[in-house]
Formats: structure tokens, C-alpha cells, sequence
């Protein structure tokens, strides 16, 4: 059975499976490797992932099959809401985020051990693009900030040291983008198809960096340019 990459998160994770997403070009990267499963949520927070995780990962692993290879673990950016703005209610305090990250990576290792579960930080915010986003928001203030998305990051990647865990730093990597803000964001937020790269790349170091590549995953079944074209179905 092929190994699997389970991709959890909030709408970032969900559009990953869009043309340029991420999600996608890490299915075509390992298409004859592994099997990528997304369960993204639009608009969640870890309050919210929390409550769903165990019907979020039902049918990932069905009983008695080989445990998924890695799980990427990608909240933050609608915890990181301002409080007192019109996103208000997705609000999580970093306190929270903290616990709640523990308790979902928790929840993954315990139920597959062997398991690579990987954090991600939400990503930077550009905080004109949202405020051209927010359409019937009169206020003139972006309901995200990028300064509260960066504080964030830091919360992420600190319990990732405490679980001795990778973690991808997306919010500072984006940021070594020239024009990072139009060039990696279309929104303020959603990543567009080079943001989309940019991630892809961080994915693909760690993934590597914990045995997980095309060189130590074989492919499924023989490839084609190994079937004996005098008797193909010894090859089987």
C-alpha cells in the first residue's frame, strides 16, 4: 500500500489542491509514490480543528493499514484575527493557539507514532491587500495584521521545539520575497501560485530532511521504463 502525506489546515490547505496549489504540486511531485489526502477547512481556527480532528482524519488510515508518512499541520492565520474587528469571532488567543496545537499534534502522534507530523506558521499578511478585500467593511482597518500573524509564527514554531517537531517558517521565508506582498499573496492572505512555490519548497526540504523524498519512497508498481518489452508481464 503506498504511504500517505495528510495535509490539515484551514482554507490554505483547502485551495492547496487548486491550480498552482501546493497541495497539488506535492501530489504530482510523489504521483507515483505516495498518496496526498487533503483535509483542509476553510476558515477554522484550532479552536474549531480541535473539536473535528478525530472525524477530520476518519478514513485516512482504515485499521490495520501502514500509517500515514507525514501530516502537515497548517493553523494560525484565523486565530490570528484582531479581536475587536470584523473577523473577530475566528479569534484565538496565543495562549490557546499554543495549547491547541499541542493537543491536535498530540492527537496525530498518538494515534499513528511513527507518524512525521510537521507544523507550518501561518503566513505573513499584507495588510492593503486585505483592506481591498474587505468588501462592505467601512471600517479602514485590516481585520489581520501582519505584525499579529508574525507573533504567531513565533508561538507556532516554539511548540514546535517543545515537541520536537519540524516546522516550516512560512511567515519569514515569504517575507525574503522581493514584492512578497502582491507577489506571493493575492488577497493579503491566500497565496497565489508563486506564494504557492514558495511553500512547495519548504514542504519538499522537510519532508527530505526526515527521509521522505523520491529517492528513499519507491515508486508504485514498475515503471515503465523497466518492463521487459519481450515478455512485460514478468515485470508484474
Amino acid at each position: 500500500m503506498r504511504p500517505k502525506i495528510v495535509l490539515f489546515g484551514d482554507s490554505i490547505t483547502e485551495e492547496s489542491f487548486m491550480e498552482g496549489g501546493w497541495g497539488a504540486a506535492l501530489a504530482h511531485h510523489f504521483s507515483r509514490s505516495v498518496d496526498v489526502v487533503l483535509r483542509g477547512y476553510s476558515g477554522y481556527n484550532t479552536r474549531w480543528a480541535l473539536t473535528v480532528v478525530e472525524r477530520a482524519m476518519e478514513g485516512v488510515c482504515p485499521a490495520g493499514a501502514v500509517p500515514p508518512a507525514a501530516a502537515t499541520v497548517f493553523f494560525g492565520a484565523n486565530d490570528a484575527s484582531l479581536p475587536d474587528r470584523r473577523s473577530g469571532f475566528q479569534h484565538v488567543p496565543i495562549p490557546e493557539y499554543q495549547s491547541n496545537l499541542r493537543a491536535l499534534c498530540t492527537y496525530l502522534k498518538e494515534r499513528w507514532p511513527s507518524t512525521v507530523v510537521m507544523l507550518i506558521t501561518p503566513p505573513p499578511i499584507d495588510e492593503d491587500g486585505r483592506l481591498k478585500d474587505a468588501s462592505g467593511d467601512n471600517s479602514g482597518l485590516p481585520e489581520r495584521t501582519n505584525e499579529s500573524a508574525g507573533a504567531y509564527a513565533k508561538a507556532c514554531i516554539s511548540v514546535a521545539e517543545e515537541l520536537g517537531l519540524p516546522v516550516i517558517d512560512v511567515w519569514s521565508k515569504m517575507q525574503q520575497v522581493p514584492n512578497w506582498e502582491k507577489s506571493c499573496l493575492r488577497d493579503g492572505l491566500h497565496f497565489t501560485s508563486h506564494g504557492n512555490s514558495v511553500l512547495l519548497d519548504e514542504v519538499l526540504k522537510k519532508l527530505a530532511d526526515e527521509g521522505l523524498s523520491l529517492d528513499t519512497l519507491p515508486p508504485d508498481l514498475p515503471l515503465f521504463s523497466s518492463i521487459d518489452p519481450s515478455d512485460p508481464l514478468k515485470s508484474f
